[in-house]
């Protein structure tokens, strides 16, 4: 029996050893691993530097700065132009409304004048005033009339 428990003994020593070396390989088989991705990693860098120093000769920065530069400058220029486009057109419709107002004011007029002398003259009561009076207001109002209609005909002489 003695032998027999010391044959226990070293069995369980080896599957100890074993179970250790496993472990070991398995250590050592990730770090090969890692290795093997870091190398490749390496090698997609270098490529890729290689790639931008290609990309990089092939650019001339000196003429895409001078490009840029002119750009830059042609921008301004634009800004400033459509600026004073729009002070112009600003300016330029001021004038524009004025003289449609005025316009405008000449048609009402030529309107009113012209309603104003097919309107039929307001019947007038005198109540006990001075047929003084009542002429003198007849005349001022013939009067007016007779101006607004020679405006009214000047005006239309003007259209012609």
């Amino acid at each position: 029996m003695k032998v027999l428990a010391k044959e226990i003994v070293n069995s369980r020593r080896v599957v100890s050893r074993l179970y250790h070396n496993k472990a070991q390989m398995n250590s050592v088989s990730m770090m090969l691993t890692e290795q093997l991705a870091t190398v490749r990693s390496v090698g997609h860098i270098t490529k890729s530097t290689e790639v931008l120093k290609a990309m990089n000769g092939l650019i001339k920065h000196q003429q895409v700065t001078d490009t840029m530069r002119d750009m830059s400058k042609e921008m301004m220029k634009s800004g400033l132009i459509e600026e004073m486009l729009a002070d112009a057109l600003d300016d330029g419709m001021e004038d524009i409304e004025a003289e449609t107002d005025e316009e405008v004011n000449k048609i009402l007029a030529e309107l009113a004048g012209e309603h104003m002398a097919n309107m039929p003259a307001a019947e007038t009561h005198t109540l006990a005033a001075p047929k003084v009076a009542e002429t003198a207001r007849q005349e001022a109002e013939d009067s007016e009339l007779n101006n607004l209609q020679a405006r009214l005909d000047a005006i239309r002489q003007e259209a012609s």
